[in-house]
C-alpha cells in the first residue's frame, strides 16, 4: 500500500494518544516512523532511523521503534541496547506476531495501537515510571519519504 494512502487510513491522533498513554506507566520511550521503502534490509535501515531519531540518547537507552515500511508491507520493532541488555530473547515476537495479524486484516490504527499497549506494559516491568520522568522523544508519529 502507498505511504499516501496508508498514513490517510491511521487515526494519527489516537496513536500518539496511545504513546503517551504507554509511557505514563513507563521511563520508556515508544516512536513510530512510517516511510514508503526500507529495501532488501530493512532491519538496517530502521537501525540508522533509530539513530537519526535520536532514540540512542535517552537517559536509560530504553527506546523503542516502530519501523513501518508501507509500500513494502513490512515493519520491524527495535529496542534499544538498554532493553536489549535487560530482556530475554524474542521479547517483541509476540507483539510483531499480533501486529502483522492485524497489518493483514487492514486494521492499521488498531494494530499499531495494541502494540504500543503492549510495549508499554512489557517495558513497565523493566523501566517503571519514575515521578521525576521526563518526556524525552515525541510522541508524533515520524514520516520520511
Amino acid at each position: 500500500m502507498e505511504q499516501k494512502e496508508f498514513l490517510a487510513r491511521l487515526d494519527q491522533p489516537r496513536i500518539v494518544e496511545a504513546i503517551g498513554a504507554a509511557e505514563s506507566r513507563t521511563s520508556g520511550e515508544i516512536r513510530v516512523h512510517v516511510q514508503p521503502k526500507a529495501g532488501d534490509d530493512i532491519r538496517n535501515v530502521a537501525e540508522k532511523t533509530f539513530e537519526r531519531l535520536g532514540m540512542t540518547k535517552t537517559n536509560l537507552r530504553n527506546g523503542v521503534l516502530l519501523f513501518i515500511a508501507s509500500d513494502e508491507n513490512q515493519f520491524v520493532i527495535l529496542g534499544d541496547k538498554g532493553i536489549d541488555d535487560r530482556v530475554p530473547a524474542g521479547f517483541w515476537d509476540r507483539i510483531a506476531a499480533a501486529l502483522t495479524i492485524r497489518f493483514k486484516a487492514g486494521e492499521f490504527t488498531e494494530g499499531i495501537i495494541d502494540a504500543i499497549s503492549a510495549a508499554g506494559e512489557q517495558l513497565r516491568t523493566y523501566f517503571p515510571h519514575e515521578t521525576d520522568d521526563v518526556d524525552e522523544l515525541s510522541n508524533d508519529i515520524n514520516v520520511s519519504d
